[in-house]
């Protein structure tokens, strides 16, 4: 049986910029994106705190090291400057090899910085 789990969760990052004229996805920090193991173009889902939306894009790297987290396109509508979100990527993988995976998961400074990994 194949499962899908959380591979990488990016816990109460800020959102930086919003752009609705942008063909779509959330823009991230490259840095995040390599700690975290998201990949360019990797779906992920938004869990936007402040509204309770959550939606479903994909990951686009930003400027390494600039903290980086960009609402894009119609997802734009969606959340605001300075709202917290989470970002959560999945994988599918087998029952035996799920039963002992650990996500990656960043938990966030008010800046963007990484406060742990766990």
């Amino acid at each position: 049986m194949i499962l899908t789990l959380l591979k990488a969760k990016i816990h109460r990052a800020l959102v930086t910029q919003t752009d609705i004229y942008y063909e779509g996805s959330i823009t991230i920090d490259r840095a995040l994106m390599d700690e975290s193991g998201i990949l360019p173009y990797e779906q992920v889902d938004v869990l936007n705190i402040n509204s309770g939306v959550r939606f479903t894009t994909y990951a686009i790297e930003g400027e390494r090291g600039k903290g980086t987290i960009g609402i894009n396109g119609a997802a734009a509508r969606l959340a605001q400057t300075g709202d917290e979100i989470i970002i959560c990527a999945y994988g599918q993988m087998e029952q035996e090899y799920a039963r002992n995976y650990k996500p990656t998961v960043l938990t966030m400074n008010p800046d963007n910085t990484i406060k742990t990994i766990i």
